[in-house]
């Protein structure tokens, strides 16, 4: 039987699924990934890293009984913004900036003052932030000058394997826009952006469908991979865009939240609307001729394992006594508190934020702090204060018209019960979880089965391979006390956001 293989790309590792056309998952592997940060605000990556990962992924494939004559193509998933350097033997000459790098803020100013804000709402689609790809650009060439004379190719993640599994540069749709150098409606590299900041198109790559096939493995990528030579790869997807399809967010008024160490709500668009005000993300989505509006928290669950990790030595013990998961046992403790963590809000901004307030001097705050208040409240609290967050992602995406009418839990937030219908609570609708937790690289399979001729499209090979699992629908009780504490939560960003920032220029 004909096998579609999907590999993540992601920031702590490599996730790898085989996927037969029914949706089982036949073989998974993972091999992991350090993150360096030589200076602070730094966050780096080798590319050489990536692809030694990805051999490792596909070698615990193959030790497990996988053979490389069942896998019918190849589907690319990846962190998205990263960029990767090459020069003009295309050799890597500098590690990779990632995405959660925030050493570019002048850079940005500097786009947003030569672009100007309608150039980048009309094509980009998305303000200048951080996180995007062409700040870094811009950073290389004011700081490290020698480097980018170098600069003959900018790649993502996903495309630098690509380009060693194949021999060839491209990246796609999805990808491409999380670059800000992308005109998101018309689908194409924007000439007016990159002549604004004085870039060569030049070194940017082809940019194709994400069910295209974008060329074969190697000879010699199969040597070091063990996969077949002359096999497929298609074009594959950012993470997010893979995700969706691996949820089967492939049509508008389904939408997904995902909680991981970031959090993303994520809803599909039929036709290209962005957000007049770029609180949320428009970029393209790996469905053919689909969009989506999203929006990112960017310490959602890195909330709950920073408090894991500072407050909670006594919970970790207890876990490893009892073998068992420490986020369980704080899980359970959080379900004996009321909704509403009896007055207590968490403001979940550890590191800045991104949507609805793209700042990056937010502050975090616990407030209504009283004697009463114990642990678990803290816990529950946490909880809540990160649905809030995602709320304010649906909200927005319901002011510009788009009903949602259902939506998908996903990440680790989706596997604690307390979470899911703590989400339910505060959403105010019902939510489904998936049977399959890892929609990027699941959906990178798709893509490669569309790719293959297996499916006609997405949407076939969603109706044929996504299996939906619980449903959990909101407690009205709990509804009615949300929906009181949620216009409070609101409201401490703009009444602390001077403190935040006079706050961060003490430290």
């Amino acid at each position: 039987m004909a096998l579609m293989l999907g590999l993540d790309i992601g920031t702590t590792g490599v996730k790898a699924l085989a996927v037969r056309p029914d949706g089982a998952v036949a073989f998974e592997s993972f091999s992991s990934c350090e993150i360096s940060s030589p200076q602070p605000k730094w966050a780096e990556q080798n590319p050489e890293d990536w692809w030694r990962a990805f051999c490792r992924s596909t070698s615990q494939l193959l030790a497990a009984g996988l053979k490389p004559g069942e896998i019918a193509a190849v589907g690319l998933s990846g962190q998205m913004h990263s960029s990767v350097f090459l020069d003009s033997q295309l050799r890597v000459f500098r590690p990779a900036i990632l995405w959660c790098d925030v050493r570019t803020t002048r850079q940005c100013r500097e786009i947003t003052e030569r672009a100007g804000l309608d150039l980048l709402r009309n094509e980009a689609s998305n303000p200048a932030l951080e996180g995007f790809t062409a700040p870094k650009v811009l950073w290389l060439r004011e700081h490290e000058p020698a480097h980018f004379e170098q600069l003959q190719h900018l790649l993502l993640a996903k495309d630098y394997i690509r380009f060693r599994l194949t021999g060839e540069l491209a990246t796609d749709f999805s990808d491409a826009a999380g670059t800000l150098l992308f005109d998101v409606g018309a689908r194409k590299w924007s000439r007016r952006i990159l002549s604004a900041l004085n870039l060569d198109p030049a070194i940017l790559p082809p940019v194709i469908a994400s069910q295209q096939i974008s060329g074969t493995i190697t000879h010699h990528a199969a040597e070091e991979t063990g996969l077949r030579a002359g096999t497929p790869v298609v074009g594959g997807g950012a993470d997010n865009a893979c995700a969706a399809v691996g949820a089967g967010i492939v049509e508008e008024g389904v939408a997904q939240a995902s909680i991981g160490s970031s959090g993303v709500f994520l809803a599909a668009l039929s036709s290209h609307r962005a957000d007049e005000h770029m609180r949320l993300h428009c970029m393209n989505h790996a469905a053919p001729d689909m969009w989506y509006l999203m929006g990112v928290m960017l310490t959602a669950g890195l909330s709950l394992k920073w408090f894991k990790e500072a407050f909670c030595n006594e919970e970790a013990e207890q876990a490893r006594r009892e073998g068992r998961d420490v986020y369980d046992l704080l899980s359970e403790s959080a379900a004996s508190v009321p909704a509403g963590s009896e007055g207590l809000i968490f403001l979940p901004y550890l590191n800045g934020e991104r949507t609805p307030h793209a700042d990056s001097g937010a502050r975090g705050l616990l407030c209504g702090l009283t004697l009463r208040h114990q642990k678990a409240h803290m816990v529950r609290a946490i909880m809540e204060g990160i649905a809030f967050g995602l709320r304010d992602s649906l909200e927005l995406v319901r002011q510009l018209g788009i009903e949602v009418h259902e939506i998908i839990l996903a990440g680790g937030g989706a596997k604690s019960p307390l979470w899911r219908q703590i989400q339910a609570d505060v959403f105010g609708q019902p939510v489904r979880t998936l049977k399959v937790s890892d929609a990027a690289p699941f959906g990178a399979a798709l893509l490669a089965g569309v790719g293959a001729g297996i499916f006609a499209d997405c949407a076939q090979a969603t109706l044929a391979t996504v299996r939906k699992a619980e449903q959990v629908a909101p407690v009205p009780e709990h509804v009615r006390v949300y929906n009181d504490h949620y216009p409070l939560y609101k409201k401490l960003y703009a009444l602390n956001r001077d403190v935040f920032h006079r706050l961060g220029t003490m430290t």
